[in-house]
């Protein structure tokens, strides 16, 4: 009840603002809300290279940190926070500008309603889904009518919503109550760099230059889900003694946690070497690169990392509990592209056996793909910017 009359302080006051300052005309701006940033990042250079010729602005959460380099007029705030002015700025950027992106569930959505010349385009933070959300997520039965209600009124506020395949939009259809007409099938456009030889050339040299134990190496990553338990006592439940012991020195394991449970685990001293927690300070996509096999549950993860055409292994130790919690679009075991496995004596097996179904992979990686082939961010651009009537 108290998070609800916080929520509910939070949005008048929010539109109240916004709304004194849609009094202003509108601006030949783009504005990104960013959770997460690459997609942004992409369609920004995407931008830069057609020469746009408005005002750009990002709306960043404070644990953010933006790709690449931009320009000096490119306005950048901190969103969401206790920063008065940036908070203010940031409210007046939304209400003046023509062009919306945001790449997650923004609750301010609720309490506002943009001009009618205003395009407000969806670039979710995932190219696939294997847990249900939205909508469709099983706790929205323990929340609220009015929490509810509020949630249909975000995703009603989505004029176009990006996909990178017929997939996605189905889940859409379902998780954002989203026509076709919203649908956007131009791909996803942090996607483009799998396709980029000499980008992912470089982001390879990159992670060998910062990480050089691993040149040589058969390289295991392992990025597991964040579970709301792990914040509160997290454990590794994955056996990575016994990994490197029994596969040899020809393999280095990768650890990518969630930055919630960051600093939470403590690499045992004799792994040294062998082990590398790379939690804090490398992206994901930048990992995948120098991924041999991934190891992971129930992320969005392998929906990229299927366009290398890599072995992936599942491993959702707590899949019956997460299954109850979350749920899943499809039935789990038929869903992922390799083999699923309870404990570390299998994935050893799996490793060691070469236990993998490549046709698998390639059948994954087109079906959650169809429109993602190396060139999304400039279709997408192309479609909101620079169409052709």
């Amino acid at each position: 009840m108290a998070r609800e009359c916080i929520i509910t302080i939070y949005l008048f006051v929010f539109k109240i603002l916004f709304n004194f300052f849609k009094l202003f005309r509108l601006k030949d701006k783009t504005t990104f809300i960013v959770s997460f940033g690459d997609n942004s990042s992409y369609v920004y250079n995407e931008l830069r290279k057609k020469d746009y010729p408005g005002d750009i602005v990002f709306l960043k959460n404070k644990n953010v940190t933006l790709n690449g380099s931009y320009d000096k007029n490119v306005k950048i705030y901190q969103f969401e926070t206790y920063h008065v002015l940036d908070t203010f700025f940031s409210i007046y950027h939304l209400a003046t500008s023509k062009y919306i992106f945001i790449d997650n569930y923004y609750g301010f959505l609720a309490g506002v309603k943009f001009k009618k010349s205003v395009t407000c385009t969806q670039l979710w933070h995932a190219a696939g889904a294997i847990k249900k959300f939205g909508l469709m997520d099983p706790t929205n039965e323990t929340r609220s009518k009015r929490a509810n209600a509020r949630f249909l009124k975000v995703y009603n506020r989505f004029d176009r919503i990006v996909v990178g395949s017929e997939k996605l939009a189905e889940i859409y259809y379902k998780a954002f109550a989203a026509t076709d007409k919203k649908i956007l099938r131009t791909g996803i456009p942090r996607t483009d760099l799998f396709y980029n030889e000499v980008q992912s050339q470089k982001k390879r040299q990159k992670m060998f230059d910062m990480l050089p134990n691993i040149r040589h190496k058969k390289v295991i990553l392992y990025a597991p889900t964040y579970r709301e338990s792990d914040l509160h006592c997290f454990e590794l439940h994955l056996n990575v003694k016994d990994m490197v012991n029994q596969l040899g020195h020809e393999y280095i394991i990768l650890l990518k946690l969630h930055p919630a449970v960051n600093g939470q685990y403590q690499l045992n001293e004799e792994l040294s070497g062998r082990v590398i927690d790379c939690s804090g300070q490398f992206k994901i996509n930048d990992l995948l690169f120098i991924t041999d096999f991934l190891i992971t549950d129930y992320s969005s993860i392998p929906f990229e990392f299927s366009i290398l055409e890599k072995p992936m292994i599942f491993y959702p130790y707590d899949m019956e509990s997460y299954k109850s919690e979350r749920g899943f679009w499809e039935d789990y075991s038929e869903f992922v592209p390799g083999p699923v496995v309870y404990k570390t004596k299998e994935i050893i097996d799996v490793i060691l056996n070469h236990k993998f179904d490549y046709e698998k992979i390639r059948e994954f990686k087109g079906k959650w793909n169809e429109y993602s082939h190396g060139h999304a961010s400039e279709s997408l651009v192309k479609e909101l910017f620079f169409k052709q009537d």
